[in-house]
């Protein structure tokens, strides 16, 4: 009896120890599986691929910024058009001038691409009422355990508008995934920089009174300034 009582023991010994092996396993490959991911997303991360529009949303693009000097400014193509022509004098009309400025998420993304330095190291996503921003930082050589590696800081920045005033508050920032503690940022989070600084003489108090409505949808950034 105590023969047969052995012999059923031992398979599930085996079958025991077989279940504990592929646990331990499969925990193995799960923790070097997050860290390779861990290290790929925010040790070495690797730069962002630029916007770049077809045709037809380039000529869209070309259009508003004919409606608005200080974003043609920031076209390459018109640049060059201006360096090639003299300027020629004109008088000053602001009669069929347009007061608002509509730009998709790709057309904002494009133009930084095109004409910045931060085409592969800056992405921006709007969303309903939320402007969210990923930034690549390369560190120095000499930088304390970090040096010569890239950070990715990623923050949100709530935008809208209420009570005839516009909203903004840093919603959060992010290091390499981890959220900045509120102390950190000065208090600053979740906090209507308008509201609590637009009461006195400043920028904030100015840049309220000139903006008629503001506002961020899925994918568009919609500004309309008063007269």
């Amino acid at each position: 009896m105590n023969g047969i009582i052995s012999e059923n023991k031992e398979p599930e010994r085996k079958s025991s120890f077989l279940l504990i092996a592929g646990v331990i396993l499969l925990t193995v490959f799960l923790s070097v599986g997050v860290t390779l991911w861990i290290v790929n997303q925010y040790i070495f991360p690797k730069n962002f691929d630029p916007v770049i529009l077809n045709q037809n949303e380039q000529k869209k693009l070309n259009t508003k910024l004919e409606q608005f000097s200080w974003l043609r400014d920031m076209s390459s193509e018109h640049s060059n058009a201006r360096r090639s022509n003299r300027l020629e004098p004109e008088k000053y009309s602001e009669k069929g001038t347009k007061r608002d400025i509509s730009l998709s998420e790709r057309e904002l993304n494009a133009l930084l691409a095109k004409n910045t330095d931060l085409a592969n190291k800056l992405a921006i996503d709007l969303s309903e009422n939320l402007a969210s921003g990923k930034l690549l930082v390369p560190l120095d050589d000499d930088f304390p355990i970090l040096g010569d590696k890239t950070l990715k800081i990623s923050a949100g920045i709530e935008l809208s508008f209420a009570k005839e005033r516009p909203v903004i508050k840093l919603r959060g920032v992010s290091i390499m995934g981890i959220p900045i503690p509120n102390a950190w940022l000065g208090g600053m989070k979740n906090v209507d920089v308008v509201n609590e600084f637009g009461q006195d003489e400043g920028f904030w108090k100015a840049f309220a009174e000139g903006v008629e409505n503001i506002k961020v949808e899925e994918s568009r950034l919609v500004v309309k300034l008063k007269e």
